[in-house]
């Protein structure tokens, strides 16, 4: 039969077969993570020093109607 240690090896086997599915998605995601902290990082330390401008990549919006930010109706 199997031992103990025959037992660990074929888990390890296993396992690192059925990561393998995964690392591509799973090193995806640690690399967003990683920009996101370093983001926050870099913003936390601006806030720090006032009077420097702070811009924020994004998507800019226009207010069609600024009294009730819903834009136009129509």
């Amino acid at each position: 039969m199997f031992g103990l240690s025959e037992l660990a090896i074929i888990l390890i086997v296993v396992a690192a077969v059925l990561a393998v599915k995964k690392l591509p998605e799973l090193t995806r995601s640690a690399g967003k993570s990683a920009r996101i902290l370093r983001s926050e990082a870099r913003a936390a330390r601006d806030a720090d020093e006032p009077g420097t401008p702070r811009v924020i990549q994004g998507e800019t919006v226009k207010r069609e109607d600024p009294g009730t930010g819903t834009g136009p109706r129509g």
